[in-house]
């Protein structure tokens, strides 16, 4: 489908879904023009054999008229021009067999209005966001800065078609086992957990509180969509959460969340990111033991994630570690 006529389909779609609710809350949007901007960049870049030009088409047909979301994501992961180039030189097996996922992911996200509409009847007082699709150095799916989802799409439009055959490792077996989840297909799922990223305070000061910063958007998300991401943590967490509750107990105060948050498959697990789903847990039981879960779903989101000492109140209430809240 046509860029234009996917992205025209979104805004209907996003029409629809939000038409019986109040004006101040149909005010998100997306924004993609980025996407066709950086191919436009692309070819120039690669047409050209002098360093120099590459630079100034990259500047000038991409950086520079670039959207406040591509400039923002530019900051959130410390994008640069050089970033750009190397890639785009080193990978274009990679950059050819992305080219179409990124130019469809206004359709595939044709869902993310109702998904989005179903999280502000969850939490009503959710705070407009807008959503940008932007191409970065291939080490983002998703990210917030203030009120802006930012998708990457050469990551968030990819699938097992995805050729990372040129990257080094372990980024080439990380982003092949990415792949083969078929990201594209989870765009909406995606979108909502950034979305409660928006409405959270953030990030933590510790393992347990970034833990659960990133938990508790997994935790709502799933509320709003009935998913959780499908990736290797949620699987092996499920199987395994009690060693990983031990050991989770034992590092959970550590400033470093090095072996449990973005990181490579930790050796003791063979997986990454297991913080998630220990965040998830931990705001799963919160829920659970609520009596008023709408309020509890309110508290999930606005707890403040960088006060600690509210972050040590929330796992106690939680009753996650059960020994812990009988101590208090």
């Amino acid at each position: 489908m046509n860029l234009r006529i996917a992205l025209a389909a979104w805004c209907c779609a996003a029409a629809l879904a939000v038409a019986a609710l109040p004006a101040a809350a149909q005010t998100h949007s997306l924004e993609s023009a980025d996407v066709a901007r950086f191919w436009t960049a692309f070819d120039a870049v690669r047409a050209s054999a002098d360093p120099a030009e590459k630079r100034r088409a990259l500047l000038h047909e991409y950086i520079d008229p670039g959207s406040p979301g591509l400039r923002a994501f530019m900051q959130a992961k410390g994008y640069t021009p050089e970033c750009y180039l190397e890639a785009i030189e080193r990978y274009p097996k990679f950059w050819a067999s992305v080219r179409a996922g990124t130019l469809a992911l206004a359709d595939n996200s044709a869902d993310a209005p109702r998904r989005i509409a179903a999280l502000r009847t969850l939490y009503p007082p959710l705070r407009p966001a807008t959503v940008y699709f932007a191409i970065g150095c291939l080490n983002s799916s998703g990210t917030t800065l203030g009120d802006k989802v930012l998708i990457g799409a050469e990551l968030a439009g990819g699938g097992p078609h995805a050729d990372v055959s040129e990257l080094p490792e372990p980024r080439r077996s990380n982003l092949r086992n990415y792949f083969a989840t078929r990201p594209a297909d989870g765009l909406p799922l995606l979108l909502v957990h950034e979305y409660v990223h928006t409405q959270q305070k953030g990030p933590g000061p510790t393992l347990l509180a970034q833990a659960l910063y990133e938990g508790a958007a997994d935790f709502v998300a799933e509320r709003a969509t009935g998913e959780l991401p499908p990736l290797d943590y949620v699987r092996y967490g499920a199987r395994n959460e009690a060693r990983l509750k031990r050991d989770f107990r034992a590092e959970m105060r550590d400033p470093s969340y090095a072996r449990w948050l973005y990181n490579a498959p930790d050796p003791r697990y063979g997986v990454r990111d297991l913080g998630y789903y220990m965040g998830y847990a931990i705001v799963r039981d919160y829920y659970a033991r609520s009596r008023d879960r709408k309020r509890a779903l309110r508290e999930i989101v606005e707890l403040d994630y960088t006060d600690q000492a509210a972050v040590e109140a929330f796992l106690q209430r939680s009753g996650f570690y059960p020994e812990d809240a009988a101590a208090h």
